[in-house]
């Protein structure tokens, strides 16, 4: 079963979109775990697009040995791979010149969040789905919303998976169109049994770790949450009411060399701001305690890291300089319009008040109006 977060469109409804616009168009089927089909509806897609008369390839497809899935790829053209040897092993990957000298109209890209090995052009597969549709050519790929970046610790929290390969969450925001490909819990559980995703001997292993009945249904919730989020969205640019951000909200991440877990932080907030609809600042606030001479060289890679992360979540990371930290975010705030500040939950020990006020109780006499919100970012 499949929704969109748009009406049920005809099947020329993709067809229409590729026609009428010059950057290349990006269509993503999500599901929530492998083996409920995406790669199998990417290709009958293919196969619709081809029978309409439009010029589509195939950049890569990762049958991992599904015969249903190999049959779908037919007589679909496959611009040929460039194979790359790493640790003695030689792998395909797609040829990102060979797709972009073909200039097809739509290519389909299994895999969004595949890491690409040493020796391409980028790190990771998204990066080149955004170059080809920079260059106008219209993309159809799948992936899973367990590797959405901002999910990163919540996924982690209830499967105990700790998901490597990640995709940004402004890549899926982007698309235009998302297709949620849905499928029983129990449903898939039965394909995994009968050895249709993976081998029989791993694929008891998977039943009895990602693949339970609790896992499976948190993110069977989470990918229809993701797509009601963004059907939402949709509705309100419709309006015209949520065209651009609202303005209204803005939200401030208070970022230190000493947080504990800055990657949680950021992704909290992140999630935050997407559900005001409002733009988000990642902020570092330099004291003169903390002058770059002052500061080793370990702490100043975490937080480039940090800043970096923020970015690809799509905040603003920003550092700024100030006499203590509370001063810092009031500048911010007033110079910035802040609505929320979010901060994480310190760790010093309660005692630690009896020698002065805390830096929350600071920030919180510096910003008098304004929300403040503490989160944990505790493993």
């Amino acid at each position: 079963m499949t929704t969109e977060p748009t009406s049920r469109p005809t099947p020329e409804y993709f067809l229409s979109l590729i026609r009428d616009q010059q950057r290349g168009r990006l269509k993503v089927y999500l599901g929530f775990a492998p083996g409920v089909g995406k790669t199998y509806e990417m290709l009958q897609e293919g196969q619709r697009l081809k029978k309409q008369g439009v010029d589509v390839v195939i950049g890569i497809v990762e049958t991992h040995g599904r015969a249903e899935t190999a049959a779908m790829i037919d007589d679909l053209e496959v611009v040929p791979h460039r194979k790359l040897e790493y640790r003695g092993v030689v792998l395909e990957e797609m040829d990102l010149d060979a797709v972009l000298k073909r200039r097809p109209t739509v290519v389909l890209v299994d895999e969004l969040a595949h890491a690409i090995a040493p020796g391409g052009r980028h790190q990771k597969r998204y990066q080149d789905v955004e170059e080809l549709l920079r260059a106008g050519i219209h993309v159809v790929t799948t992936v899973n919303v367990q590797h959405l970046e901002s999910l990163y610790e919540m996924v982690e929290r209830f499967t105990g998976v700790k998901v490597k390969e990640r995709v940004p969450d402004h890549v899926l925001a982007e698309a235009h169109q998302i297709v949620n490909v849905d499928l029983p819990a129990e449903d898939l559980q039965e394909r995994m049994r009968a050895g249709k995703i993976y081998p029989l001997d791993r694929a008891e292993r998977a039943l009895a770790n990602f693949f339970t009945d609790e896992n499976l249904t948190q993110l069977r919730e989470i990918a229809l949450e993701q797509v009601a989020h963004i059907l939402d969205r949709r509705r309100q640019e419709r309006a015209g009411a949520g065209t651009n951000p609202n303005t209204s909200e803005r939200v401030m991440v208070c970022l230190s060399l000493r947080s504990p877990n800055a990657p949680r932080l950021l992704r909290k907030g992140a999630r935050f701001a997407d559900r005001l609809g409002a733009p988000w600042y990642a902020v570092y606030v330099q004291t003169p305690g903390e002058a770059t001479e002052r500061v080793d060289a370990a702490s100043q890679r975490l937080l480039a890291d940090a800043l970096t992360l923020a970015r690809q979540l799509d905040g603003i990371p920003m550092t700024i300089k100030g006499t203590d930290l509370a001063s810092g975010v009031a500048e911010f705030v007033r110079e910035y319009g802040i609505t929320h500040v979010m901060v994480g939950r310190s760790q010093r020990p309660w005692y630690s008040r009896w020698f002065g006020p805390s830096v929350l109780d600071q920030i919180l006499l510096a910003v008098p109006g304004v929300d403040v919100l503490v989160v944990s970012t505790a493993g």
